[in-house]
């Protein structure tokens, strides 16, 4: 295992502090915003309330994050861990929002589905007994592998049908942004090594401002200053609603404690059931005051993984100035504007590193686990299933929707695939 330049206590000089912060930030901030965007675009919400979930989720974002990793009493894990709204809940927000309750029905099922996660917390040093290293080491490679999709994206610089999508200049300034990461990794000194997202980024932006890529209307628009809006959109409390968002907090759950395992592998800490209780009960306390706040449930960014895997950077106080800067996010929207303004090809060359580092982790994992049958079927079914999920979503359509809600991401698909057939499968006597 590659030996860290900052170990989870240490704390970097403030200034490097701020700089490695920032790396953090530029990963997380466009999964903390897309969730509130697809959600007020999809409803047709004025702009005047989509801008009000995306502040509230930057600023709340940042809130979580701070407490996740410096902890208060029994709530956080302490570890480097960037909390952000989560693409699990759009399927169950979306159907509440097009009935009559809209997005206080949304909100408002949010808030009460929340006790899911947070009694749920107290039983997670029983549930991490489940986790045993092929368990551990798949979960981990599937969400390396999950997140692979969303990197190629923003490599070709938006979504398939995109007229754009893939033409030489974007794949060229993907590849510029991945080498001078790759180039800055393996041979730079100090803060070239450890900045190398950020200055890979940096200097990708700074080329495509020069090419004349970069558009600054969502900045010009972005108000200087605002103040969250708790409450905006009142609360409804719709029974179905709340059945469907329970339902997504357990997917959560899982999810959130493949995400921590992984973490714990990344800043090589022995992660306990005290640990994921922590930060599964924090999970869910954050999503309740998300609601309050006007904007839609949180869980951990398995982005921010990618970026420590890649740097070797875990100090948990870094990330906790990642949470103070999404707090100036949240109040100040044309800081979060400027940061929207990176093209994707830029995001796409660190994305990819950063995701493919943690399919390296979990391989690393799984190499220390005992080859036989019974292994080698565990971790074979359920990344084969997890991966048909993730490249072929549209495998589920003619499935009732509730099960499109529980097995829709990948990483939930082989998580709980390699946690029951753990469970079943007899384990081979010795021979």
């Amino acid at each position: 295992m590659n030996k860290l330049l900052y170990s989870v206590e240490d704390k970097p000089p403030f200034l490097l502090s701020l700089l490695l912060g920032a790396q953090h930030l530029l990963a997380a901030l466009g999964g903390i915003i897309a969730v509130p965007l697809v959600i007020g675009n999809v409803l047709q919400l004025p702009s005047s309330d989509t801008i009000i979930l995306v502040n509230a989720a930057l600023l709340i974002s940042g809130v979580v994050t701070m407490i996740q990793c410096q902890g208060i009493g029994p709530i956080g894990i302490r570890l480097p861990s960037v909390m952000g709204t989560s693409f699990t809940f759009v399927a169950a927000a979306l159907a509440i929002g097009f009935s009559q309750d809209g997005v206080a029905g949304i909100l408002g099922a949010s808030l009460v589905g929340s006790l899911v996660m947070i009694i749920g917390s107290f039983f997670m040093p029983t549930i991490r007994k489940l986790f045993p290293p092929v368990v551990t080491g798949t979960v981990v490679m599937m969400i390396g592998l999950s997140l692979i999709p969303v990197a190629v994206d923003w490599f070709a610089g938006g979504q398939r049908g995109d007229e754009q999508y893939a033409s030489p200049q974007n794949l060229a300034m993907a590849f510029f942004v991945l080498t001078i990461v790759v180039i800055l990794v393996q041979w730079g000194k100090g803060i070239f090594s450890t900045a190398a997202i950020v200055i890979g980024m940096f200097t990708g932006y700074i080329t495509a401002l020069l090419l004349g890529w970069i558009d600054f209307s969502g900045v010009q628009q972005a108000e200087a200053f605002a103040l969250p809006q708790p409450l905006h959109f009142g609360l409804a409390f719709p029974i179905s609603g709340i059945i469907g968002m329970s339902i997504a907090y357990l997917v959560t759950i899982v999810e959130s404690s493949g995400n921590f395992l992984a973490l714990g592998n990344a800043t090589q800490t022995e992660i306990s059931g005290k640990h994921l209780r922590g930060g599964v009960l924090c999970d869910g306390l954050g999503s309740a005051l998300a609601a309050v706040m006007s904007t839609t449930p949180f869980s951990s960014f398995s982005q921010n993984i990618g970026v420590i895997s890649l740097t070797g950077v875990a100090s948990r106080y870094v990330v906790t100035i990642t949470g103070a800067l999404l707090v100036l996010a949240g109040l100040f929207p044309i800081f979060g504007a400027l940061i929207v303004s990176i093209p994707l090809p830029v995001l796409g060359g660190a994305g990819l590193m950063m995701f493919a580092m943690i399919i390296a982790a979990g391989i690393q994992m799984l190499d220390k686990v005992e080859r036989n049958k019974r292994n080698g079927l565990i971790i074979a079914i359920s990344i084969g299933c997890g991966l048909a999920v993730t490249t072929r979503p549209e495998i589920l359509d003619k499935l009732p929707s509730f099960v499109k809600e529980i097995f829709g991401s990948g990483i939930t698909v082989g998580s709980l695939l390699a946690l029951t057939l753990n469970l079943v499968l007899p384990h081979e006597k010795a021979e």
